[in-house]
């Protein structure tokens, strides 16, 4: 898709974050937005910042765990902007877990698969029908994780996991789109090259009040990326990070080409994906890259 003028984009999670970003990148290309989010704060801010910009767009709440909140985000981007184009299954969040996986709160696995894993499951529900029966060039987007779909960090199991079975039904997706000769194009989206500078820690904001647990805030201690800067830095480190435009720019520049892997990597990420499938193909004994 190398013009985005006048084309219709749904972005889920789309208030902050990666998603805010993909809107203001799309929105000065000349897309109309739909932007579907659950954090009203948020949602009320990237509404005024888009008008400010002469964004033609909607702000809608939208809970991804929900596939009728979805029709309806869907019916609205139809109605109100007048098509659909482009889809970013791009709502996630982090459970903050760590310590032994068995001593886990069921609430943190319940939340996490429900948003991550049945939100791309209800989004692909939702749109895939639509962009299909429109029959003309579309763009599905799912946002996704290195962690989990070609590396394995042990600090953040429910979150990797999350994100490995979120890139199995993306690339299944992608290949049943092309068996079938479908216009859609599907991609994955891997932000980075390093940590996102975004509100993933703090995820319990826009926690549902079912599973909440008794504490707030991440059983790991970290709940924005400036305390895991604090972290690394007590271990004489620097942790580099990305902004949540660059990631959006690498996007909408991958989908120009019409790219599957929207995934920029640096030359310690390439070497980790080596020795994975190096350790596969040799039968080699796991060792985990770090525990924290």
């Amino acid at each position: 898709m190398k013009d985005f003028s006048g084309k219709v984009a749904v972005i889920t999670g789309g208030a902050s974050g990666v998603g805010r970003s993909l809107a203001f990148a799309l929105g000065r290309r000349g897309a109309k937005i739909a932007v579907g989010d659950v954090d009203g704060n948020a949602m009320e801010q990237i509404s005024l910042d888009l008008a400010a910009e002469n964004v033609e767009a909607i702000v809608e709440h939208c809970d991804v765990t929900s596939v009728d909140s979805l029709n309806a985000l869907a019916d609205s981007a139809q109605d109100k902007l007048g098509g659909l184009d482009l889809v970013f299954a791009n709502a996630g969040i982090g459970a903050g877990e760590t310590g032994a996986m068995w001593e886990y709160s069921e609430k943190d696995w319940q939340w996490c698969i429900n948003v991550n894993v049945w939100g791309v499951i209800n989004s692909v529900r939702a749109f895939m029908p639509r962009l299909v029966a429109a029959g003309k060039p579309a763009h599905f987007v799912v946002t996704g994780s290195g962690n989990g779909a070609y590396t394995i960090l042990p600090d953040a199991p429910i979150y990797t996991a999350s994100k490995a079975a979120v890139h199995a039904i993306t690339e299944n997706l992608h290949y049943q789109v092309q068996a079938g000769g479908l216009p859609v194009k599907v991609s994955a989206l891997f932000p980075g090259p390093h940590v996102v500078d975004t509100g993933l820690f703090n995820s319990g904001r826009v926690r549902p009040e079912d599973l909440k647990k008794e504490g707030e805030g991440n059983e790991s201690g970290i709940n924005s990326v400036d305390d895991m800067k604090k972290m690394m830095a007590e271990f004489g480190m620097e942790l580099q990070t990305t902004h949540p435009d660059e990631v959006a720019e690498m996007a909408v520049k991958g989908l120009e080409q019409d790219a599957f892997w929207l995934l920029e990597t640096t030359p310690e990420t390439d070497e980790k994906i080596r020795a994975r499938a190096q350790m596969i193909l040799n039968r080699e004994t796991p060792v985990p890259a770090m525990v924290g």
